[in-house]
């Protein structure tokens, strides 16, 4: 089935991806999205591509990829020779950053927890928090 043009400005790409306007202004800028077509009045016209090609981006910043790592997905699947293998590897070695993050923030969270049932926010200056913050 072929693409269906859709003639999308860029508010509406917006509307319909759940993508700031100036953020599809930036992919554009870093070539995440392709260069749309102009109408005659010089307007960016988008098609159902960048639509589904924006999709695409959102929901990887989502999970939490960088914009790196999407490039290096994009240019798998543009290239149009890549193996569900190589996207998984580089999808596990994702999933391992995360889980490391996710280790951290519970270490912070710990330390947190700790230093707020420390202090008794009492009126005077003298603070368990600011003393363990400035503490060598």
């Amino acid at each position: 089935m072929k693409p269906q043009n859709c003639d999308l400005p860029r508010g509406k790409l917006a509307q319909r991806s759940g993508v700031n306007a100036e953020t599809i202004r930036y992919y554009e800028k870093i070539d995440l999205m392709p260069e749309p077509q102009r109408s005659a009045a010089g307007y960016r016209i988008y098609q159902e591509h960048h639509l589904r090609r924006l999709l695409f981006i959102r929901r990887c910043r989502e999970l939490g990829f960088t914009l790196k790592n999407i490039r290096d997905l994009l240019d798998l699947v543009d290239g149009g020779e890549y193996t569900c293998a190589e996207v998984r590897d580089r999808t596990a070695s994702h999933l391992v950053d995360v889980q490391a993050k996710i280790r951290d923030l519970q270490r912070m969270q710990r330390t947190l927890k700790t230093m707020v049932s420390a202090c008794n926010g009492g009126l005077m200056p003298d603070c368990p928090i600011i003393d363990t913050l400035t503490a060598n």
